[in-house]
């Protein structure tokens, strides 16, 4: 069998491969515990290029066992070498993943085909999870294929345009007056009362977690089974950088590439905690009041928190908080160089991206990975006031010629 049971990352106790997420000893959180020896004696490099263009190509180091995955086509997306946006930042090795091509036009496909595949293969009767946005539009897209119904809480005033596509879908949205982190707390209760519900983000999170890990290897894949001096991770709890770096030790642990020492650096908005942890030396210092409008990220209290942190130093690493007016400045720069529109997060990217190379921690040769995790359709609110109006005119040529002179 590939999966041996759960662990925790804290004191190491193991647990069955059930629907459980947080350890009784010291009620750290779980992770997906694999047997190697049999993933190595089946995963091959000619076996991945010939599997799906999707996240199931790597099914093999994927928590899911003898059941057909609810799969929408999420992953393999777009791998850009960013020529324009790397001669404005001064870089001769930039590439782009670009996840706003998922079928939900964000990151969270990748995580939720895996979690609403493993919600079947438990026989749970319904799916739900918190969320700022994406990873609703995701859930319930997927419940709809997996046909389960889907429960979805959201803190008050995230973009309509998110609230939307969950709804289009057919999930029941339930706004909570509060932060993220108060629609988190309500929808941790309710997975406790019903066992038989299977919360992506919560009582499967350890599942849920790995599909991250799929950006590692499509980043090894395309760049002919090569690790990146440089990785640049947008961060909210920490899992997604997390389960990069994880994503990076399976291949090695496997022997599809040699040994890799990936320098991870994470972007956050302006104040937020894992960043603010690793510019200043100091421990995660969850944080109430959260004043950006990149709600995507916007996480005070971040579950993986203290283990990004540790991965980010590690490698030598850092980590940059840059302001909104500085992420929408880098949204309009993507767009204006690479024909990307990135949603706030990718903006978050970029203009961390670009402080860490004006202070010289990033080479100019270095081959950088940089993640960009959502489509900026989902997030024109807090762009549209930054760009200059239309210009209106009469249908008559002479009209148009005073535009252009």
């Amino acid at each position: 069998m590939k999966i041996a049971g759960l662990k925790c990352r804290i004191c190491g106790k193991e647990f069955p491969a059930e629907p459980v997420y947080t350890c009784d000893n010291c009620f750290g959180p779980l992770e997906v515990l694999y047997n190697w020896d049999f993933i190595a004696e089946n995963v091959s490099r000619e076996k991945i290029e010939n599997g799906p263009r999707s996240i199931w190509r790597y099914a093999d180091f994927l928590p899911v066992e003898n059941v057909e995955p609810i799969d929408l086509g999420a992953g393999f997306t777009r791998f850009i070498k960013a020529e324009n946006l790397g001669e404005e930042l001064g870089l001769k090795n930039l590439y782009l993943i670009d996840d706003s091509t998922n079928p939900t036009y964000s990151f969270k496909d990748r995580v939720v085909s895996v979690a609403v595949t493993k919600a079947v293969e438990f026989g749970m009767k319904a799916v739900g999870c918190a969320s700022t946005g994406n990873l609703a539009g995701s859930l319930a897209a997927h419940a709809a294929k997996a046909k389960l119904p889907a429960y979805i809480f959201v803190p008050e005033g995230i973009e309509r345009n998110k609230i939307v596509q969950a709804l289009v879908h057919g999930a029941k949205i339930i706004e909570v007056e509060g932060t993220y982190d108060d629609a988190n707390r309500l929808a941790t209760e309710i997975a406790e009362e019903n066992p038989d519900w299977g919360f992506v983000n919560i009582n499967l999170r350890p599942y849920y977690a790995e599909g991250s890990k799929t950006l590692a290897y499509e980043t090894v894949e395309h760049l002919g089974w090569a690790t990146p001096d440089q990785v640049i991770v947008p961060m909210a709890s920490g899992a997604l950088l997390c389960a990069i770096h994880r994503g990076f030790e399976d291949l090695e642990r496997v022997d599809l590439i040699e040994e890799n020492d990936v320098v991870f650096n994470g972007a956050q908005p302006y104040g937020l905690p894992i960043s603010k942890a690793v510019k200043y030396g100091k421990g995660i210092e969850p944080v109430r009041r959260l004043e950006t409008i990149v709600h995507s990220l916007a996480i005070g209290n971040p579950a993986d928190g203290i283990f990004a942190k540790e991965i980010i130093e590690k490698s030598s690493g850092f980590a940059e908080d840059p302001v909104d007016e500085e992420s929408i400045e880098a949204v309009k720069l993507l767009a204006k160089t690479e024909g990307i529109f990135t949603e706030l997060a990718g903006g978050v990217t970029i203009a961390a991206l670009k402080r860490l190379v004006e202070d010289g921690r990033i080479d100019s040769s270095d081959v950088v990975v940089a993640y960009l995790t959502g489509n900026g359709l989902k997030t024109t609110e807090g762009i549209v006031d930054h760009l200059p109006g239309t210009v209106k005119i009469k249908p008559r040529l002479e009209e148009f010629e005073k535009v252009i002179a």
